[in-house]
């Protein structure tokens, strides 16, 4: 218990020292630079940004029911509602965008605060992940991976160079666990091209975020 609770509270300060690099490095922005695509294909940087804000208030919506001894879907009506409000809101200005981020980080983090020992033993159920059932201390990586790596999607002078290495470190770790589920026995060893690579590159390549010589390519989530 003490291992898990030394790594949910790394894992609360970690998040939240993301969430404000992200508001600081959004300070300023302007309609322009919403407008512009951001470096996931088919979106814009606004579009980056109303999903970090709905996914703030997704595992809101989580921590809340948990709190209440239930269990609830991350968006209410699945991945089409959360398809619908992270285009809702992407052509918002910017002023829009920064607040409706800053109050859903916020809103989150008060969460956090406010959680009980009844919420950290709750579920939640992941709408993008088919419907996966997911411990609520498993949220706060899962909201690190979030804002760290839609952080350097915005392209937005922070790239997957500037990851946090402490979430790297955990990150890597989750990714190559889901690495190893999705492969036949005998076959769950990294190819030998992606363990030479430095872990923000090998991260960013499970992610999805660039692409090396030697390597398949892995879809961007």
């Amino acid at each position: 218990m003490v291992d898990s609770s030394r790594i949910l509270n790394a894992q609360v300060v970690g998040c939240a020292a993301s969430h404000q690099r992200l508001l600081q490095a959004l300070d300023g922005i302007t309609d322009k630079q919403c407008r512009q695509p951001s470096l996931l294909t088919g979106w814009s940087r606004g579009h980056v940004l109303s999903h970090l804000a709905n996914n703030a208030y997704s595992h809101l919506r989580m921590f809340e029911a948990a709190s209440r001894g239930e269990e609830t879907e991350q968006y209410e009506g699945g991945k089409p509602t959360r398809d619908a409000q992270i285009e809702a809101w992407s052509s918002l200005s910017a002023h829009e965008l920064v607040g409706h981020v800053r109050a859903s980080i916020y809103a989150l983090e008060g969460a956090w605060a406010s959680a009980t020992p009844t919420t950290w033993t709750g579920f939640g159920i992941k709408s993008h992940a088919g419907g996966a059932r997911v411990a609520i201390t498993d949220l706060m990586l899962m909201r690190w991976c979030e804002t760290e790596v839609h952080s350097s999607d915005l392209n937005l002078d922070y790239s997957f160079e500037s990851w946090d290495s402490t979430f790297v470190r955990f990150e890597l770790d989750r990714q190559l666990m889901i690495w190893n589920s999705r492969k036949s026995m005998g076959l769950t060893v990294l190819p030998e091209a992606a363990a030479k690579l430095s872990p923000n590159h090998r991260l960013a390549w499970l992610l999805g975020r660039i692409a090396v010589d030697g390597l398949p390519v892995v879809d961007a989530y």
